[in-house]
C-alpha cells in the first residue's frame, strides 16, 4: 500500500474545525508534540492532511474566520449529541 493514494472525505464544517485544531496543536501544543514524537512518523500524515486543508480552505483567509469557525463547530455538536461528552 506504500504507492497508494487514500481519500478521505469531510464537510466543509469538519475541515474548517480540523484544520483549526491541527494548526493550534502542531504549533502550539508541547503535550501533543511529544506524544507525536513517540511514533515520527505519524508527522508524515499530519502534514499531508495539515498541508491539504490550507490549501483547499478559502474560509481560513476572510475577516470573519473566527466567526465561520464557530458556527462549523456549532453545527458539528449538534450532530454529535452526547457522543463524547463525559458519563459521569
Amino acid at each position: 500500500m506504500s504507492e497508494d493514494n487514500f481519500a478521505i472525505k469531510l464537510t466543509g464544517d469538519q475541515a474548517l474545525v480540523l484544520s483549526d485544531w491541527l494548526h493550534s496543536m502542531m504549533m502550539g501544543s508541547s503535550e501533543f508534540n511529544e506524544l507525536v514524537n513517540r511514533d515520527r512518523a505519524v508527522w508524515s500524515p499530519l502534514y499531508a492532511i495539515a498541508g491539504s486543508l490550507d490549501k483547499s480552505l478559502v474560509e481560513v483567509f476572510r475577516r470573519d474566520y473566527r466567526r465561520r469557525l464557530e458556527v462549523a463547530r456549532e453545527r458539528l455538536l449538534d450532530t454529535l449529541g452526547d457522543v463524547g461528552r463525559p458519563t459521569v
